[in-house]
């Protein structure tokens, strides 16, 4: 399920050469029947957590968005035909398309893996947002899988004192991995660790199979730094340079907004967090 761009401002992206093609095509503004730049804008599930899977599904499609990055509370994991088609068939009602998942842990076990992985190739999704064991055994699993499915692992940094803490942390595991292992940039935990996610949507570049875009603001109190997360455009997050880079990658995998404050009420911060993308959207 963001520091400011500023002096970076697609620096990485322009010195690893971009070309002047894709550089008109990041340059294009928002078109108003587009408002997202043709980029997969969705919502993490977990930021509508408070509600069932059917309202929350209505709230998505009421705030103008169709892809979803389910949470798996809302569509829990099963290899029943029936289930499957179930799921489906409600995220069709509403219009949602579900393309990414999670956050799931792995390990060296081989069959809950293979199930999660399956469940995934039958719903159509196409990345998995994950917090694997960082060992050899579970990342060999993972090379298999994902050349065995197609389906890539996103893995989720989740903020000060979590194995993928830093950009750094995931650089070193994906590593010569399958091409299909890299990362989920959530914007949001990567400010609170002191890391720029603009730079590390650069630095990891194809290998960025899902984003988490929430803001946090840091202040500093009786000379201690405080963080807080914010509706977007309220803290650090450079939407702007963002977007920018994802584009950049020609990037089709799910552009996920999740807000984690105001559970039991947080529709009108999550329009308000919508609002400032289409608006920083307009700008690039």
């Amino acid at each position: 399920m963001a520091l400011s761009f500023n002096r970076r401002e697609f620096l990485h992206a322009t010195a690893a050469g971009v070309t002047a093609a894709a550089f008109a095509k990041v340059a294009t503004a928002a078109d108003p029947a587009d408002p997202y730049l043709g980029l997969k804008m969705g919502i993490q599930s977990y930021s509508l957590r408070e509600f069932k899977v059917e309202p929350a599904l209505e709230h998505t499609k009421a705030l103008g968005l169709k892809y979803w990055e389910a949470f798996p509370n809302h569509l829990p994991i099963t290899s029943v035909p029936a289930q499957i088609q179930a799921h489906k068939d409600l995220l069709a009602k509403h219009g949602v398309t579900l393309i990414s998942y999670g956050v799931l842990g792995f390990d060296g076990n081989e069959n809950a893996a293979r199930e999660k992985f399956e469940f995934a190739k039958a719903m159509g999704i196409t990345s998995l947002s994950a917090d694997p064991n960082p060992d050899k055994a579970t990342f060999d699993l993972l090379d298999k899988l994902c050349a065995e499915f197609d389906v890539a692992i996103a893995i989720h940094n989740h903020g000060p004192g979590h194995r993928y803490n830093k950009i750094s942390d995931v650089e070193k595991v994906v590593k010569d991995r399958h091409p299909k292992i890299g990362a989920c940039v959530d914007t949001g935990h990567y400010l609170r660790s002191d890391e720029d996610p603009v730079e590390a949507v650069q630095r990891f570049g194809k290998r960025v199979f899902g984003c988490h875009v929430k803001d946090v603001k840091t202040t500093e109190v009786d000379g201690k730094k405080q963080k807080q997360f914010k509706i977007a455009g309220e803290g650090d997050l450079n939407v702007v340079g963002l977007l920018k880079a994802l584009k950049a990658l020609d990037y089709k995998y799910c552009l996920a907004l999740e807000y984690e404050e105001n559970a039991k009420n947080p529709l009108p911060d999550i329009e308000a967090c919508l609002k400032h993308v289409r608006e920083c959207a307009a700008k690039v």
